[in-house]
C-alpha cells in the first residue's frame, strides 16, 4: 500500500467497502435482492463478526454454536419467509440468540443488557464493547506450514477462526471492512502457501492489509464518536467536507441527496448492526456510480469494473479537477448584504452550504481544519448579525480564517520539525513521555500504541507536498484513538474536556494541555527494574516494545521527571540489557546490576545513575 495515497485512502475509504462473494455484475449492487443474497451466502462471517465484538471474551467454540443457530434461522427463512420470525430484524435476532444461550450472559456478565429491549439493548451491548484488549489472550501464532496445512485441511475452520480472533480484537470496526480483511487474508494465505519462502511471504503481504485495518479502524471509530458524543450535526459537517473536497464539481442539492445515503447507514455501522451496515455501504455506492456524470469525472472506469474492484478504484482515483467556473473564494457568503437574512431563513442549510463551498475550494486543506473554518464563520456571524452594520463586520472573514489557519499551520509546522530533528526512535520516545504525562491513567498498551500512530502520522506526511492536510488529517485520528468511543474511558478531567468540549478544536485544546496534576502514581514500582535473561532471547522488534513499555511505566511511577531525565534512565536500561546480554551468565549480571533488595533500592539506583 503506497504511503502517498495515505490521508486519502483513510479518509474515503470510510464510505466504500467491497468483498467477499458479492455478486460480480457492474452497478447492481443497489438491488435488494443481490444484497440480501451476499447477507445470506455470508452468515457465518457476519455472525461472527457481530458475537465476537459484543462479546469479546465468549470462546471460538461458542461462537460456533451460534453461527450453527443462525445458520438454521436462515435456512427456515429462506425455505418460508412469511414465518413471524423472519419478519424481525437480523440483529435483533442475533442479540435474541445471544442472550439465550444457556449461562453465557452469567458467564461474560452482560445478563443486564439481556433484560433491555429495542434501542437500549443494542445500546447496552456497544457500551459492553471494550477498546482494551488486553483482557485478551495473545493472538495465537502458527508456523507458516502449519497454518498452510490447516487452511488445506480445513478451510472453513480456519477462515472462521481467523475472522474472530480479528473481530474480538477490533470491536468498533465496520464489518464490511473485517470481511474484506478476510478476503484478503485468504487470498494471501493461497499465495503464500505455494510459495517456498513461506514465511517471508505471510510477514510481507500481511504489512498492507494490517497497515489498512488500522487505518479504517481509527477513521471509523473517530467518526462514530462524533456521532455518539457530538451529534448528527458534526458527523454530516464531516461528510460535507470529505465528499465536496473528493468531488468538487458536484452540485450542493446533488451532495445534500447523496449525504442522505451516507449519513443513513451509520446507525447500523456505529452501532454493530452488521446487516443494516453492509446494505447502507452498498446503498452510497450505487448512488455514486448511479450518478456520476454529475459527481465526478475520475470514477468512469471504477463503475464499469466488476465489485470486487470497483471499490478500491474509486478509492485510489484522484480528487476531481476544479470545476474551471469556480471562483478562488464564493461571495455570497462575505460579500452579500443580506447574509444575515439568509442564516436565519435556515441556519443548518446555510451553514452546510457555506462548507460545501469553501471545502471544494481549498482541497488543500484538512478535514478538521474546514470544520474549524466553519466554526469560526458561525462565531462571526452571530457577532455580526447582532450589530448595527452586519456586512462591514463579516466583510473581514477571510482575515480570521487565515489567521486559524495559520494557527493550526504553526502545530503542523512544529510537530515535522520534531520528524526532523529526532530520528524515529527517539521522536516516539518524545511522544511517549508526552502522552503518558498527559494520561497516565490510560494502559501502558494503549499509551505505546498511541506513541506510535504519532510516528507513523508524521514519517508518512512530513516529506509530501501536502503536508499540513495529511498531518493535520491523521494527528486528529490518533487524538480520536486517545479519546476513544465508548463511554467506559477513563481519562483525567482536562483530558476529557478536549476530547467532549468541541471537535473541531480539540487539536489546539490538547496542544495547551500541561501534565495532569490529579494524578497520583503507584506507591511501588511493580517490578519495573527487575530483569531477566530473556530480554536477551528478544527480537529487535519484541525487545522495542520492552523499552517502549519501559518507558511509559517509568513515567507513570515518576511524572514528575523532566523528558531529559527520562531519556537518560531510558539510555541506562538500555545499557543494562546490552551488558549483560554480552555476559557469560546475563541473570547474573542483572542481579548484580540491579539491586535486589527492594523496589526502593532499585529505583535509587537507577536515579542515582542519572543524579
Amino acid at each position: 500500500m503506497k504511503q502517498l495515497k495515505l490521508t486519502g485512502f483513510v479518509i474515503f475509504f470510510f464510505f466504500l467497502t467491497e468483498s467477499l462473494t458479492l455478486p460480480t455484475q457492474p452497478q447492481d449492487v443497489d438491488d435488494v435482492r443481490i444484497t440480501q443474497k451476499f447477507i445470506d451466502d455470508n452468515i457465518g462471517y457476519i455472525t461472527i463478526i457481530a458475537f465476537a465484538q459484543y462479546i469479546q471474551e465468549a470462546s471460538f467454540e461458542e461462537v460456533e454454536m451460534l453461527v450453527k443457530a443462525m445458520t438454521e434461522y436462515r435456512d427456515k427463512c429462506l425455505a418460508d419467509r412469511t414465518l413471524p420470525e423472519c419478519s424481525k430484524l437480523a440483529n435483533e435476532v442475533l442479540l435474541e440468540n445471544i442472550c439465550a444461550m444457556e449461562g453465557l450472559p452469567q458467564k461474560y456478565n452482560f445478563s443486564h443488557c439481556c433484560h433491555k429491549v429495542d434501542f437500549e439493548r443494542r445500546l447496552c451491548f456497544f457500551h459492553n464493547k471494550k477498546a482494551d484488549i488486553g483482557l485478551l489472550p495473545p493472538l495465537p501464532t502458527l508456523d507458516p506450514e502449519e497454518k498452510c496445512q490447516t487452511y488445506k485441511n480445513n478451510r472453513e475452520s480456519f477462515l472462521n477462526n481467523y475472522v474472530y480472533e480479528v473481530s474480538r480484537r477490533n470491536p468498533f470496526v465496520f464489518a464490511p471492512t473485517l470481511l474484506t480483511v478476510a478476503a484478503r487474508f485468504e487470498e494471501m494465505t493461497k499465495t503464500c502457501c505455494e510459495e517456498q519462502e513461506k514465511a517471508n511471504c505471510f510477514q510481507t503481504k500481511a504489512e498492507p492489509f494490517i497497515y489498512y485495518l488500522k487505518a479504517l479502524s481509527s477513521y471509523q471509530k473517530n467518526a462514530c464518536r462524533a456521532l455518539m458524543k457530538f451529534g448528527r450535526q458534526i458527523l454530516q459537517s464531516i461528510n460535507i467536507a470529505i465528499l465536496s473536497q473528493k468531488f468538487p464539481k458536484i452540485g450542493f442539492k446533488q451532495l445534500t441527496s447523496l449525504l442522505e445515503d451516507v449519513s443513513s447507514k451509520y446507525d447500523g455501522c456505529c452501532e454493530g448492526d452488521v446487516v443494516q451496515c453492509i446494505r447502507g455501504r452498498s446503498k452510497v455506492m450505487s448512488h455514486i456510480c448511479s450518478k456520476q456524470d454529475s459527481i465526478s469525472s475520475k470514477i468512469k472506469d471504477c463503475c464499469e469494473k466488476k465489485i470486487p474492484e470497483r471499490g478500491e478504484c474509486i478509492i485510489y482515483s484522484n480528487k476531481d479537477d476544479r470545476p474551471n467556473d469556480l471562483s478562488l473564494r464564493e461571495a455570497k457568503f462575505i460579500e452579500s448584504d443580506n447574509v444575515c437574512e439568509k442564516r436565519d431563513a435556515d441556519q443548518a442549510n446555510f451553514m452546510a452550504e457555506f462548507l460545501y463551498e469553501y471545502s471544494r475550494r481549498h482541497p488543500e486543506l484538512s478535514t478538521p481544519e474546514l470544520l474549524r473554518i466553519a466554526k469560526v464563520y458561525k462565531d462571526l456571524l452571530k457577532e455580526c448579525c447582532n450589530m448595527e452594520n452586519p456586512p462591514e463586520c463579516y466583510r473581514h472573514a477571510e482575515n480570521r480564517f487565515n489567521e486559524t489557519t495559520e494557527k493550526s499551520l504553526k502545530i503542523v509546522q512544529r510537530e515535522c520539525e520534531h520528524f526532523q530533528n529526532l530520528g524515529k526512535d527517539d521522536l516516539k520516545y518524545h511522544y511517549l513521555i508526552n502522552l503518558t504525562k498527559l494520561a497516565p491513567q490510560l494502559s501502558t498498551e494503549e499509551l505505546t500504541f498511541l506513541g506510535k500512530e504519532m510516528v507513523m502520522a508524521l514519517t508518512t506526511c512530513c516529506t509530501l507536498s501536502e503536508e499540513f492536510a495529511c498531518v493535520d488529517n491523521l494527528v486528529d485520528l490518533v487524538l480520536g484513538e486517545l479519546c476513544g468511543i465508548n463511554e467506559n474511558r477513563n481519562i483525567n478531567p482536562a483530558v476529557d474536556h478536549c476530547c467532549k468540549t468541541n471537535f473541531a478544536f480539540r487539536r489546539s485544546c490538547f496542544e495547551s494541555l500541561e501534565a495532569d496534576k490529579t494524578y497520583v502514581p503507584p506507591s511501588t514500582s511493580q517490578g519495573l527494574f527487575t530483569f531477566h535473561a530473556d530480554l536477551c532471547q528478544a527480537h529487535n522488534e519484541e525487545l522495542q516494545r520492552k523499552k517502549d513499555r519501559f518507558l511509559v511505566n517509568l513515567v507513570k511511577l515518576k511524572p514528575e521527571l523532566a523528558g531529559e531525565e527520562l531519556w537518560s534512565l531510558l539510555a541506562d536500561f538500555t545499557n543494562v540489557v546490552e551488558k549483560c546480554c554480552k555476559a557469560q551468565e546475563p541473570e547474573a549480571c542483572f542481579k548484580e546490576e540491579v539491586s535486589e533488595n527492594s523496589e526502593e533500592d532499585q529505583l535509587t539506583y537507577f536515579l542515582a545513575v542519572l543524579w
